[in-house]
């Protein structure tokens, strides 16, 4: 170990939409042909934007803000044939969120939903008719993930960033299963179709990042299930997520789960020490997780009592999505030390809890502040490399 070891960053992915890209996948959500030269000339300039964004505030490895998908369902859909949408009676429901509002903590908290509801942050966001699945499942997003490739690549070289990741959604489907003979042959079918755009990262020298929040937040909605229940129920889906990445190189593959995507009071979250030992049975190299907001924070103690598995490495957050407040950077630097005295320096790697903006016009976090908690993010490392000098 080098004796003054480089703290480093990254972060899980999605960075609010520029005005100029979420207009114009609002105008193709409804329908409206736009000018698509312009477009993917704007979305080029601006993954540049944010690629150089990143560098300058001091992440190590870095994405391209997902600025191309207006959310992982949306993106799917394109990328996805066997898939229809139908437009429900009454039309489409104004979004809520990630967390339902008949939720365990929405029970708990009823008056702060309530308000939420009044005030909803994603009553903008652009909204998908729900999927059915009604033929065979075919990957058909070759040029859209080349796209994405090729712009990531432009961006690091404009801006000297020498690390990327790319995400992708994980293979489990959100949507509705009308065409196969059961859900297993439909997952694995849906898992199949996505190791196309997971080995078109890899063969593109990044980082592959698989999403999965709800193997974890799906807890929130499972209000009768026993913890045993829900740790039998990820077990069966951790089991299709690793069939889905066998053969994929796994030192190369990071996986992010969450708790609860939302603002809110959060006291329903599962905790590390309840799903640790099964996240290490997926097949990956790093584990991103919630680590900053005050539900999590405390967590580091969780590997005071376990030991790292070989060849395991941390991505905990130092900064979070799920509140306003900008991180100190001398917090953020406390935040890594305890992490890096815990688990060894060369072990772990720090980003935010999740995602700034997981689905484009959700209104929660601004521009200013994701910028700002990743420049807080960027300073806590290098604070905290010195310290540790």
């Amino acid at each position: 170990m080098a004796s003054n070891p480089q703290v480093r960053t990254t972060h899980t992915g999605s960075l609010p939409r520029p005005v100029e890209l979420f207009a114009a996948m609002t105008a193709t959500a409804k329908g409206v042909t736009i000018d698509a030269s312009a477009y993917e000339a704007a979305l080029k300039r601006h993954v540049n934007d944010v690629v150089k964004k990143q560098v300058d505030a001091g992440i190590d490895v870095v994405n391209d803000g997902e600025y191309s998908k207006p959310s992982f369902s949306m993106y799917i859909a394109e990328r996805l044939a066997g898939f229809e949408g139908r437009v429900p009676p009454g039309g489409l429901p104004v979004p809520t969120g990630p967390m339902g509002v008949d939720g365990r903590d929405a029970n708990m908290f009823p008056d702060f939903y309530k308000q939420i509801l009044e005030h909803n942050p994603f009553a903008n966001v652009i909204r998908m008719p729900p999927r059915f699945c009604v033929g065979p499942i075919k990957y058909v997003g070759q040029e859209k993930v080349k796209r994405d490739i090729a712009n990531l690549k432009s961006a690091m070289a404009a801006a000297g960033a020498k690390e990327a990741f790319l995400p992708s959604a994980g293979p489990i489907p959100m949507f509705q299963n009308e065409y196969y003979k059961s859900e297993e042959e439909f997952i694995l079918a849906f898992g199949e179709a996505m190791r196309e755009e997971y080995q078109a990262i890899l063969d593109a020298g990044f980082a592959l990042q698989i999403d999965l929040p709800r193997l974890v937040s799906h807890w929130d909605e499972r209000k009768t299930w026993t913890l045993p229940e829900y740790r039998k129920w990820m077990e069966n889906r951790i089991a299709l997520v690793n069939h889905a990445l066998r053969g994929l190189p796994e030192e190369r593959i990071r996986f992010h789960t969450c708790y609860g995507v939302n603002f809110g009071p959060r006291v329903s979250d599962l905790q590390l020490a309840d799903v640790i030992d099964l996240l290490f049975t997926i097949t990956a190299g790093f584990y991103s997780f919630e680590a900053a907001n005050p539900r999590h924070e405390h967590e580091w103690r969780v590997f005071e009592k376990i030991k790292l598995p070989a060849g395991k490495k941390l991505i905990p957050g130092a900064v979070t999505h799920s509140n306003v407040m900008i991180e100190h950077p001398e917090g953020v630097a406390d935040h890594m030390e305890r992490w890096i005295k815990t688990v060894g320096a060369g072990n772990v790697m720090f980003g935010n809890d999740c995602g700034f903006q997981s689905t484009a016009g959700n209104t929660e976090i601004p521009p200013s502040v994701a910028d700002a908690k990743l420049t807080s993010l960027g300073e806590g490392a290098r604070i905290a490399t010195k310290r540790l000098g």
